[in-house]
Protein backbone atom coordinates (compact mmCIF):
# COMPACT_ATOMS: atom_id res chain seq x y z
CA UNK A 1 0.00 0.00 0.00
CA UNK A 2 1.41 3.47 -1.13
CA UNK A 3 0.07 6.79 0.20
CA UNK A 4 1.64 10.32 -0.25
CA UNK A 5 0.99 13.73 1.92
CA UNK A 6 2.33 17.05 1.13
CA UNK A 7 2.46 19.09 4.24
CA UNK A 8 0.84 22.46 3.75
CA UNK A 9 4.06 24.84 3.26
CA UNK A 10 6.16 21.65 4.20
CA UNK A 11 7.74 18.80 2.52
CA UNK A 12 6.45 15.53 1.13
CA UNK A 13 5.97 12.50 3.35
CA UNK A 14 5.41 9.02 1.34
CA UNK A 15 4.38 5.79 2.98
CA UNK A 16 5.19 2.45 1.71
CA UNK A 17 3.21 -0.26 3.64
CA UNK A 18 3.08 -4.17 3.71
CA UNK A 19 0.00 -5.30 5.48
CA UNK A 20 -1.50 -8.29 6.73
CA UNK A 21 -4.41 -9.81 8.53
CA UNK A 22 -5.53 -6.08 8.92
CA UNK A 23 -1.91 -5.39 10.65
CA UNK A 24 0.54 -3.36 9.02
CA UNK A 25 3.73 -5.75 8.77
CA UNK A 26 6.40 -3.61 7.46
CA UNK A 27 6.47 0.39 6.93
CA UNK A 28 8.84 2.43 5.17
CA UNK A 29 8.63 5.88 5.69
CA UNK A 30 10.39 8.34 2.86
CA UNK A 31 9.99 11.44 1.35
CA UNK A 32 12.38 15.17 1.24
CA UNK A 33 12.21 16.05 4.24
CA UNK A 34 14.95 16.69 6.97
CA UNK A 35 15.46 14.50 9.93
CA UNK A 36 18.23 14.07 12.26
CA UNK A 37 19.80 12.04 13.81
CA UNK A 38 19.66 9.34 11.02
CA UNK A 39 18.41 6.26 13.06
CA UNK A 40 15.12 8.11 13.95
CA UNK A 41 13.42 6.91 10.33
CA UNK A 42 14.38 3.59 11.51
CA UNK A 43 12.86 4.12 15.00
CA UNK A 44 9.81 5.78 13.13
CA UNK A 45 9.62 2.43 10.73
CA UNK A 46 9.48 0.30 13.83
CA UNK A 47 7.25 2.10 15.31
CA UNK A 48 4.50 1.62 12.79
CA UNK A 49 5.22 -2.20 12.40
CA UNK A 50 2.36 -3.82 14.12
CA UNK A 51 -0.30 -0.92 13.54
CA UNK A 52 -3.63 -1.96 13.04
CA UNK A 53 -4.85 -0.97 10.16
CA UNK A 54 -8.14 1.17 11.68
CA UNK A 55 -5.99 3.20 13.72
CA UNK A 56 -6.90 6.26 13.88
CA UNK A 57 -4.01 9.14 12.93
CA UNK A 58 -3.94 10.65 15.89
CA UNK A 59 -2.82 7.35 17.73
CA UNK A 60 -0.81 6.02 15.01
CA UNK A 61 1.11 9.78 15.60
CA UNK A 62 1.69 8.69 19.50
CA UNK A 63 3.19 5.84 18.60
CA UNK A 64 5.84 7.65 16.37
CA UNK A 65 6.42 10.08 18.76
CA UNK A 66 6.81 6.86 21.69
CA UNK A 67 9.92 6.00 20.12
CA UNK A 68 11.47 9.13 19.19
CA UNK A 69 11.94 10.79 22.51
CA UNK A 70 14.08 14.30 22.85
CA UNK A 71 16.57 15.34 20.68
CA UNK A 72 14.94 14.34 17.09
CA UNK A 73 14.42 17.53 14.61
CA UNK A 74 11.86 16.90 12.06
CA UNK A 75 12.19 19.61 9.63
CA UNK A 76 9.22 20.43 7.32
CA UNK A 77 7.42 17.41 8.56
CA UNK A 78 5.90 15.56 11.92
CA UNK A 79 4.57 12.50 13.66
CA UNK A 80 1.32 13.85 12.47
CA UNK A 81 2.01 14.25 8.54
CA UNK A 82 3.92 10.45 8.62
CA UNK A 83 0.47 9.17 10.59
CA UNK A 84 -1.81 11.27 7.44
CA UNK A 85 0.54 9.68 5.47
CA UNK A 86 0.30 6.07 6.20
CA UNK A 87 -3.51 6.51 6.66
CA UNK A 88 -4.10 7.38 2.85
CA UNK A 89 -2.05 4.17 2.22
CA UNK A 90 -4.12 2.23 4.35
CA UNK A 91 -7.35 3.88 2.82
CA UNK A 92 -6.35 3.97 -0.86
CA UNK A 93 -6.35 7.84 -1.32
CA UNK A 94 -5.07 9.12 -4.48
CA UNK A 95 -2.73 12.03 -5.34
CA UNK A 96 -3.81 15.17 -7.53
CA UNK A 97 -1.56 13.75 -10.27
CA UNK A 98 -4.01 10.67 -10.67
CA UNK A 99 -6.87 12.61 -11.99
CA UNK A 100 -7.07 14.36 -15.63
CA UNK A 101 -8.49 17.91 -14.67
CA UNK A 102 -10.58 19.96 -16.53
CA UNK A 103 -11.02 23.98 -16.34
CA UNK A 104 -13.85 25.32 -17.22
CA UNK A 105 -14.01 30.03 -16.50
CA UNK A 106 -18.04 30.20 -16.57
CA UNK A 107 -19.90 32.54 -17.68
CA UNK A 108 -21.57 35.41 -15.18
CA UNK A 109 -24.55 33.66 -13.88
CA UNK A 110 -27.13 34.55 -11.21
CA UNK A 111 -26.37 33.70 -7.77
CA UNK A 112 -28.97 30.91 -7.35
CA UNK A 113 -27.95 29.25 -10.09
CA UNK A 114 -24.38 29.60 -8.87
CA UNK A 115 -25.56 27.64 -5.58
CA UNK A 116 -27.17 24.96 -7.88
CA UNK A 117 -24.59 24.22 -9.79
CA UNK A 118 -21.97 23.52 -7.25
CA UNK A 119 -24.17 20.54 -6.09
CA UNK A 120 -24.73 19.14 -10.43
CA UNK A 121 -21.05 18.97 -10.37
CA UNK A 122 -20.20 18.15 -7.54
CA UNK A 123 -22.65 15.40 -8.36
CA UNK A 124 -21.33 14.44 -11.48
CA UNK A 125 -17.95 14.30 -10.51
CA UNK A 126 -19.13 11.80 -8.06
CA UNK A 127 -20.97 9.62 -9.98
CA UNK A 128 -18.34 9.28 -12.74
CA UNK A 129 -19.93 11.20 -15.36
CA UNK A 130 -17.28 14.28 -14.94
CA UNK A 131 -13.67 14.53 -14.19
CA UNK A 132 -12.15 16.43 -11.40
CA UNK A 133 -12.64 19.95 -12.04
CA UNK A 134 -11.59 23.12 -11.49
CA UNK A 135 -14.35 26.04 -12.14
CA UNK A 136 -13.85 29.96 -11.94
CA UNK A 137 -16.53 31.55 -11.50
CA UNK A 138 -18.50 35.16 -12.75
CA UNK A 139 -21.33 36.77 -10.83
CA UNK A 140 -24.48 37.96 -12.89
CA UNK A 141 -25.10 40.60 -9.48
CA UNK A 142 -23.99 41.59 -6.36
CA UNK A 143 -24.27 39.09 -3.61
CA UNK A 144 -24.32 37.86 0.10
CA UNK A 145 -23.80 34.02 0.28
CA UNK A 146 -24.78 32.60 3.69
CA UNK A 147 -23.51 29.09 5.07
CA UNK A 148 -25.96 26.10 5.37
CA UNK A 149 -26.31 26.49 9.17
CA UNK A 150 -26.41 30.07 9.39
CA UNK A 151 -29.27 32.37 10.50
CA UNK A 152 -30.52 34.66 7.89
CA UNK A 153 -31.84 37.55 10.22
CA UNK A 154 -28.27 37.07 12.06
CA UNK A 155 -25.97 37.71 9.50
CA UNK A 156 -28.00 39.72 6.67
CA UNK A 157 -29.64 43.35 7.10
CA UNK A 158 -32.33 42.40 4.63
CA UNK A 159 -33.40 46.33 3.97
CA UNK A 160 -30.01 47.09 3.55
CA UNK A 161 -29.30 44.26 0.97
CA UNK A 162 -32.35 45.49 -1.46
CA UNK A 163 -30.84 49.19 -1.00
CA UNK A 164 -27.99 47.83 -2.50
CA UNK A 165 -29.46 45.77 -5.37
CA UNK A 166 -27.48 42.76 -3.20
CA UNK A 167 -29.16 39.28 -3.76
CA UNK A 168 -29.26 36.84 -0.65
CA UNK A 169 -28.84 32.97 -1.22
CA UNK A 170 -27.82 30.13 1.03
CA UNK A 171 -25.52 27.70 0.01
CA UNK A 172 -24.99 23.95 0.76
CA UNK A 173 -21.70 24.06 2.24
CA UNK A 174 -21.00 24.98 6.19
CA UNK A 175 -19.25 28.45 7.12
CA UNK A 176 -19.93 32.00 7.19
CA UNK A 177 -21.57 34.39 5.05
CA UNK A 178 -19.48 36.10 1.87
CA UNK A 179 -20.17 39.41 0.05
CA UNK A 180 -19.50 39.15 -3.45
CA UNK A 181 -19.21 41.79 -6.26
CA UNK A 182 -19.19 41.22 -9.83
CA UNK A 183 -15.70 42.35 -11.00
CA UNK A 184 -14.42 42.75 -7.31
CA UNK A 185 -14.46 38.81 -6.79
CA UNK A 186 -12.30 35.79 -7.55
CA UNK A 187 -14.40 32.73 -6.90
CA UNK A 188 -13.51 28.77 -7.73
CA UNK A 189 -15.03 26.05 -7.26
CA UNK A 190 -13.30 22.40 -6.54
CA UNK A 191 -15.35 19.62 -7.63
CA UNK A 192 -12.91 16.43 -6.41
CA UNK A 193 -13.64 12.89 -6.07
CA UNK A 194 -13.42 11.73 -1.95
CA UNK A 195 -10.25 9.63 -2.73
CA UNK A 196 -8.13 12.72 -2.94
CA UNK A 197 -8.77 13.93 0.61
CA UNK A 198 -8.91 10.26 1.94
CA UNK A 199 -7.17 9.87 5.16
CA UNK A 200 -7.38 13.81 5.89
CA UNK A 201 -8.98 15.13 8.77
CA UNK A 202 -11.74 17.33 7.37
CA UNK A 203 -9.00 20.63 8.88
CA UNK A 204 -6.65 18.48 7.53
CA UNK A 205 -8.31 18.50 4.09
CA UNK A 206 -9.06 22.81 3.59
CA UNK A 207 -5.34 23.18 4.21
CA UNK A 208 -4.54 20.10 1.61
CA UNK A 209 -6.66 21.92 -1.03
CA UNK A 210 -5.86 25.60 -0.60
CA UNK A 211 -1.84 24.07 -1.11
CA UNK A 212 -2.05 25.06 -4.62
CA UNK A 213 -3.27 28.23 -4.55
CA UNK A 214 -1.51 29.81 -1.69
CA UNK A 215 1.78 28.42 -3.84
CA UNK A 216 0.02 30.74 -6.53
CA UNK A 217 -0.51 33.84 -4.65
CA UNK A 218 2.77 33.45 -3.45
CA UNK A 219 4.12 33.48 -6.77
CA UNK A 220 2.38 36.75 -7.42
CA UNK A 221 4.64 38.30 -4.73
CA UNK A 222 1.52 38.01 -2.23
CA UNK A 223 3.01 36.92 1.38
CA UNK A 224 -0.34 34.52 1.97
CA UNK A 225 -0.66 31.85 4.47
CA UNK A 226 -3.68 29.28 5.34
CA UNK A 227 -5.10 30.08 8.37
CA UNK A 228 -6.62 27.32 10.11
CA UNK A 229 -9.73 26.08 9.76
CA UNK A 230 -10.72 28.49 6.49
CA UNK A 231 -9.25 31.27 5.50
CA UNK A 232 -6.24 32.65 3.60
CA UNK A 233 -4.67 35.66 4.95
CA UNK A 234 -1.69 38.14 4.01
CA UNK A 235 -0.33 41.00 5.96
CA UNK A 236 -2.32 43.26 4.39
CA UNK A 237 -5.96 41.11 5.73
CA UNK A 238 -7.99 38.46 5.04
CA UNK A 239 -7.89 37.26 1.41
CA UNK A 240 -10.23 34.75 1.10
CA UNK A 241 -12.84 32.31 2.95
CA UNK A 242 -13.45 28.33 1.95
CA UNK A 243 -15.71 26.27 2.51
CA UNK A 244 -16.66 22.26 1.79
CA UNK A 245 -19.48 20.01 1.66
CA UNK A 246 -19.19 16.49 1.72
CA UNK A 247 -21.31 14.39 -0.93
CA UNK A 248 -22.40 11.01 -0.12
CA UNK A 249 -22.06 9.93 -3.67
CA UNK A 250 -18.08 10.06 -3.05
CA UNK A 251 -17.33 13.61 -4.21
CA UNK A 252 -16.30 16.80 -2.54
CA UNK A 253 -16.96 20.94 -3.24
CA UNK A 254 -14.69 23.19 -1.81
CA UNK A 255 -15.12 26.33 -3.34
CA UNK A 256 -13.02 29.39 -2.28
CA UNK A 257 -14.29 33.28 -2.33
CA UNK A 258 -11.64 35.75 -2.78
CA UNK A 259 -11.15 39.31 -2.21
CA UNK A 260 -9.72 41.51 -5.46
CA UNK A 261 -11.31 44.98 -4.71
CA UNK A 262 -14.50 45.33 -2.27
CA UNK A 263 -16.24 48.05 -0.75
CA UNK A 264 -16.01 47.43 2.88
CA UNK A 265 -19.02 50.16 3.78
CA UNK A 266 -21.36 48.62 1.11
CA UNK A 267 -20.75 45.16 3.04
CA UNK A 268 -21.34 46.39 6.46
CA UNK A 269 -24.50 47.90 5.43
CA UNK A 270 -25.89 44.51 4.14
CA UNK A 271 -24.24 41.98 6.57
CA UNK A 272 -24.58 42.02 10.24
CA UNK A 273 -21.01 41.98 11.30
CA UNK A 274 -19.59 44.19 13.90
CA UNK A 275 -16.51 46.30 13.11
CA UNK A 276 -14.62 44.62 15.65
CA UNK A 277 -14.75 41.43 13.76
CA UNK A 278 -13.89 43.05 10.53
CA UNK A 279 -11.04 44.60 12.19
CA UNK A 280 -9.72 41.40 13.03
CA UNK A 281 -9.82 40.49 9.65
CA UNK A 282 -7.58 43.39 8.50
CA UNK A 283 -9.67 45.88 7.85
CA UNK A 284 -9.05 49.11 10.14
CA UNK A 285 -11.89 51.52 8.64
CA UNK A 286 -15.66 50.55 7.24
CA UNK A 287 -14.68 53.21 4.60
CA UNK A 288 -11.65 51.25 3.21
CA UNK A 289 -11.47 48.99 0.15
CA UNK A 290 -10.70 45.90 1.17
CA UNK A 291 -8.51 45.04 -1.91
CA UNK A 292 -5.35 43.07 -1.08
CA UNK A 293 -5.42 40.84 -4.35
CA UNK A 294 -5.11 44.43 -6.30
CA UNK A 295 -3.05 46.25 -3.74
CA UNK A 296 -0.27 43.60 -3.59
CA UNK A 297 0.05 42.70 -7.01
CA UNK A 298 -0.86 45.59 -9.16
CA UNK A 299 -2.28 43.15 -11.70
CA UNK A 300 -5.83 43.32 -13.41
CA UNK A 301 -8.41 40.70 -11.72
CA UNK A 302 -8.18 38.97 -15.40
CA UNK A 303 -4.74 38.54 -15.08
CA UNK A 304 -4.54 37.41 -11.19
CA UNK A 305 -6.68 34.84 -12.60
CA UNK A 306 -4.93 33.74 -15.55
CA UNK A 307 -1.49 33.63 -13.08
CA UNK A 308 -3.57 31.22 -10.67
CA UNK A 309 -4.93 28.98 -13.18
CA UNK A 310 -1.45 28.70 -14.94
CA UNK A 311 -0.12 27.57 -11.59
CA UNK A 312 -2.59 25.03 -11.48
CA UNK A 313 -2.24 23.44 -14.44
CA UNK A 314 1.93 23.84 -13.85
CA UNK A 315 1.33 21.43 -10.79
CA UNK A 316 -1.37 19.43 -12.04
CA UNK A 317 -2.35 19.57 -15.73
CA UNK A 318 -5.57 21.23 -16.86
CA UNK A 319 -7.60 20.46 -19.85
CA UNK A 320 -10.05 22.56 -21.32
CA UNK A 321 -14.09 21.50 -19.82
CA UNK A 322 -17.30 23.17 -20.19
CA UNK A 323 -20.49 22.97 -18.90
CA UNK A 324 -23.43 21.23 -20.70
CA UNK A 325 -26.69 22.55 -21.76
CA UNK A 326 -27.84 19.43 -19.94
CA UNK A 327 -26.33 20.74 -16.81
CA UNK A 328 -27.69 24.28 -16.83
CA UNK A 329 -30.88 22.73 -17.52
CA UNK A 330 -30.52 20.94 -14.28
CA UNK A 331 -29.54 23.59 -12.75
CA UNK A 332 -31.92 25.64 -13.16
CA UNK A 333 -34.81 22.90 -12.33
CA UNK A 334 -32.73 22.99 -9.05
CA UNK A 335 -33.37 26.77 -8.93
CA UNK A 336 -37.18 26.33 -9.07
CA UNK A 337 -37.65 23.76 -6.63
CA UNK A 338 -34.70 24.16 -4.28
CA UNK A 339 -32.50 26.90 -4.29
CA UNK A 340 -34.19 29.77 -5.35
CA UNK A 341 -36.60 29.37 -2.74
CA UNK A 342 -38.00 31.59 0.25
CA UNK A 343 -38.31 28.19 2.16
CA UNK A 344 -34.51 27.13 1.08
CA UNK A 345 -33.32 30.60 2.06
CA UNK A 346 -35.34 30.84 5.44
CA UNK A 347 -34.55 27.04 6.49
CA UNK A 348 -32.71 28.84 9.41
CA UNK A 349 -34.66 31.78 10.27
Amino acid sequence: MHGEYKVPGGKLVVADLEVLDDTVLRAQISGDFFLEPDDALQRINAALAGTPVDLPAAQVAARIKAVLGDGVEMLGFSPEAVAVAVRRALTGATGWHDHPWEFVHDVPRAPALQMALDEVLTEQVGSGERPPTLRVWEWASNAVIIGSFQSLRNEVDLDGAAENDVTVVRRISGGGAMFVEPGNTITYSLYVPESLVSGLSYVDSYAFLDDWVIGALNDLGIAATYQPINDITSPAGKIAGAAQKRFAGGAVLHHVTMAYDMDAAKMLQVLRIGREKLSDKGTKSAAKRVDPLRSQTGLERADVIDRMVASFRGRYGLAAGEISAETVAEAEERVVRKFGTEEWLRQVP
